[in-house]
């Protein structure tokens, strides 16, 4: 049932950078999606119950939705109007919806899933050689299920993908049910801690299960690899039970129940981050620890960007700046050059660029940019010269445990800083997050 388009408003987030993304007047609690997918012609038959809360009175509710066709929507079981205009699905429940009541949508749609173009290239849902893979960061969410697209908006899922036999199935998220029914195998995966969006992930593909923990660690970890890679796969990440102690001690307890590793057997251009999970390419494993930077990077990202999500994307230093800043940890706990040295190092190269960049809102066009990661790393190592080891370490740790599974924002970790040294801190961070000219680094 198709409706008029609707006025505009609802179908924005008001988020200083991508506005666009993310709807108006409500707050996702739970997704429940259930795939069915064909690999070969890459075809989607899909249906999504999304439960919500209004946070003002609707009359219509607005989602970030790519190109499929959709079969029917309700709303609490009822046949609702809607429109799909551009990337958004624009939903008329048969009764308004009052203010702090909730509600459920159920949304039967069907398609060949595929990437969406964002300034930063294509990302979500794309195809392997042989298999699927879902990259979602910054915006690639609504190419496979309609959605709220605002890394604020975190919710819980559960997610059941049926697909052919052959292939293994690694969704973000707890394993709960696998079952095979003829040519076919039924996953079904539940995430109980709130996730954002752009961090859940379905990879499908050949792969081998492999354990990387015994029986009785504190955080189980495994891996799926494609069987020509298991060799150098065993290599290159054989320190990740090493690496999750060290972690845990920097940063405190590991916020989720599992931690997951997929290779794919395409080439990737950069590891992708998901909340429990990290993807990386055949490209990544070459049996000789050559990207190792890159495993703790996205392990330091299970804390630093996924149970501690930005309230919006102008704190992005606050993921990328502490996982660049666990990969010097690590590569000083792991006998490579120390933290300073690295420090010292990128400090060198950042002076040698332009000195336009703000970190604290480095602006959409430069989210990703080197030097947000870069000086969110030197930023960290000079707030650690200015603190002292002791206090610097516990504030990581009171940081990421105070604030597990929540909301962070720049201002939020000043004043914890603060907090810790019992002083304010505003002449440093002014230099260090707000000015774009690069500080002299404290020892250099």
């Amino acid at each position: 049932m198709i409706s008029k388009a609707p006025a505009p408003g609802a179908d924005t987030s008001g988020d200083p950078y991508l506005p666009a993304h993310g709807n108006g007047g409500y707050r996702v609690r739970h997704y429940d999606l259930t795939l069915d997918y064909k690999v070969a012609p890459n075809r989607l038959s899909a249906s999504a119950a999304i439960t919500a809360e209004a946070t003002q009175a609707l009359s219509r509710v607005s989602f970030d939705f790519a190109d499929f066709r959709i079969n029917r929507v309700l709303v609490d079981g009822r046949p609702a109007k809607y429109l799909k205009r551009g990337a958004k699905l624009h939903v008329k429940p048969a009764k308004a919806i009052a203010a702090g009541t909730e509600f459920a949508v159920e949304v039967h749609y069907v398609g060949n899933p595929r990437p969406v173009g964002s300034r930063w290239g294509d990302v979500g849902w794309d195809e392997l050689t042989d298999g699927a893979l879902v990259a979602s960061q910054p915006v690639g969410a609504p190419s496979w299920f309609p959605c709220n697209d605002h890394p604020s908006d975190k919710a819980t899922y559960r997610v059941s993908v049926t697909t052919a036999s052959p292939y293994l199935v690694a969704v973000t998220g707890n394993l709960v049910e696998r079952t095979v029914r003829g040519s076919t195998t039924r996953w079904v995966f539940d995430r109980p801690e709130p996730t954002a969006t752009y961090l859940m992930s379905v990879q499908i593909g050949r792969y081998d299960e492999v354990e990387l923990t015994g029986r009785g660690d504190p955080v189980p970890q495994r891996a799926a690899v494609p069987p020509r890679l298991r060799r150098a796969f065993d290599r290159d990440f054989g320190r990740q039970g090493r690496m999750m102690d060290v972690l845990r001690r920097w940063f405190g307890p590991y916020p989720f129940g599992e931690y997951v590793i997929v290779v794919t057997d395409d080439d990737l251009d950069d590891p992708i981050e998901a909340q429990g999970m990290a993807i990386f390419g055949a490209n990544h494993v070459d049996g000789r620890r050559t990207h190792e930077r890159l495993v703790v990077h996205e392990l330091a990202h299970q804390w630093f960007g996924n149970s501690l999500t930005v309230a919006d994307w102008r704190h992005i230093w606050l993921n990328e700046g502490f996982a660049t800043y666990a990969e010097w940890l690590w590569s000083e706990e792991s006998g490579g050059p120390s933290a300073a040295a690295l420090a010292r190092d990128w400090h060198a190269r950042i002076k040698a660029k332009p000195a336009d960049v703000r970190i604290a809102d480095p602006g959409v066009a430069r989210m990703f940019d080197e030097r947000v990661y870069k000086r969110g790393g030197l930023t960290l190592h000079a707030l650690r010269a200015e603190l002292g080891d002791p206090a610097f370490f516990a504030l990581l740790r009171g940081w990421a445990v105070e604030n597990r599974h929540g909301l962070v924002t720049t201002e939020k970790f000043v004043a914890a800083a603060e907090a810790q040294a019992g002083r304010s801190l505003t002449a440093f961070f002014t230099r260090w997050l707000e000015s774009a000219a690069l500080p002299p680094l404290p020892g250099a």
